[in-house]
């Protein structure tokens, strides 16, 4: 259960009304905290929306933090998204794998940048070698652009973990066909 309440739209003041368009447990919570959840929800928009880095390779890395810190909200939701831009079931079962160390059918980059975002989860920054590998196929604004999205993600799941924030039901399906080691 949250530990703040989840505010519909006639709780919050008309001027903030838009940010529940998105009719998310995430944000009638941060809606809380309103001028926060547009900041929020303006990073969140930019690399959704503005990013020119290549909507796949996004995804991949924002899923892979999500799986890597057992985030089922996270997991879950950008599964959903990930799909809408690209990403496949095969690429799912391969950013499995390859957190496993196991081989993937995956191509270099994608390889490179999901080792890259383990890299960060769990050492706080990519080593040398990893950002050289993809900093030779990305420009300096895409290298910007990906550092600062796993970045926010890494903040985002622990902002989920902390609220004990609630999947939606219908995103249980996700999980089950997705299961993340110890999330039940």
């Amino acid at each position: 259960m949250a530990r703040l309440p989840y505010l519909e739209a006639d709780q919050v003041a008309p001027e903030y009304r838009d940010m529940l368009k998105r009719n998310t447990n995430l944000h009638k919570l941060l809606v809380n905290s309103p001028d926060m959840a547009r900041a929020f929800n303006g990073i969140g928009g930019y690399i959704r929306f503005k990013s020119k880095l290549d909507p796949r390779l996004r995804e991949l890395a924002i899923l892979q933090v999500g799986w890597m810190e057992k985030s089922e909200y996270e997991f879950t939701h950008h599964v959903k998204i990930g799909k809408e831009f690209g990403v496949t079931e095969d690429d799912i079962k391969a950013m499995m794998a390859e957190t496993e160390g196991k081989p993937s059918k995956l191509e270099p980059l994608a390889k490179a940048i999901l080792r890259g975002a383990r890299e960060m989860v769990r050492e706080l920054a990519m080593s040398d070698a990893t950002f050289a590998e993809i900093k030779n196929e990305l420009s300096d604004e895409h290298m910007t652009d990906l550092v600062l999205t796993i970045a926010f993600y890494c903040a985002v799941v622990r902002v989920l973990a902390t609220m004990k924030m609630d999947n939606e039901s219908y995103y249980k399906e996700v999980l089950q066909q997705y299961p993340i080691p110890g999330v039940k």
